[in-house]
């Protein structure tokens, strides 16, 4: 018996089962392929930012975030274009800038942890029906029913159990992988973009330090 033959003896609840786990796979891919792209190198990123801005070069510190296109990098440019409107509109960019990089890095996070609990649920659904059905059957047989007449329908119901609880065990780990991926990405945003504020200060002529309170970028 092929893995299409069992799909189809677990019963028309396999096909939502099915479903969910490939729309799982497409947003594990999508986001893996995402979060990877985001990496980049923080303390050389700093060091060469850094110089630029206190260079006064901000179109050559906006060009090579361009360059870098990482969430991080975005961050900064927003906040870099709103140089010469003063540092608070500069901070208001990195934080808007930073909320957008963060919804866009979760992206399908909701809809991956919605399969992680639905998944099992759908399958112990199917194991429900699928033993209603065996005990409709030995009513049927008034009682005569053997092992044989009932062991087939028995692991037929138990087969949506075990994909559902496979999907949902696959969707949970990855779903609890992106999300401490994320929080590492946003505490380098933090940190970045706590650090050019600084520096922006610092060439501002230091007349206004920022607020004791850090940048946060909400996650």
């Amino acid at each position: 018996m092929n893995l299409l033959e069992i799909l189809i003896k677990g019963g028309w609840l396999m096909l939502f089962i099915l479903i969910a786990s490939l729309i799982a796979l497409a947003i594990i891919i999508d986001r893996y392929r995402v979060i990877r792209k985001s990496k980049m190198n923080v303390p050389a990123f700093l060091v060469k930012i850094r110089g630029m801005v206190k260079r006064n070069d901000i179109s050559g510190a906006i060009s090579y975030c361009i360059e870098e296109s990482s969430p991080t990098a975005n961050i900064i440019k927003k906040g870099l274009k709103k140089y010469h409107l003063g540092r608070e509109r500069v901070k208001e960019a990195i934080e808007n800038a930073g909320r957008q990089e963060v919804s866009k890095l979760e992206k399908g996070l909701a809809v991956l942890a919605t399969i992680a609990g639905v998944a099992p649920l759908l399958g112990f659904l199917g194991t429900v029906t699928g033993m209603i059905a065996a005990f409709m059957k030995i009513q049927d047989l008034q009682g005569a029913a053997n092992p044989n007449d009932l062991a087939g329908g028995i692991w037929e119901a138990l087969i949506t159990t075990a994909f559902g609880l496979a999907v949902g065990i696959v969707a949970y780990t990855f779903y609890n992988y992106f999300v401490s991926k994320i929080n590492k990405l946003v505490l380098d945003m933090e940190v970045v973009s706590n650090d050019v504020v600084d520096i922006l200060d610092e060439i501002s002529g230091g007349e206004s330090r920022i607020e004791e309170e850090d940048l946060e970028i909400e996650l």
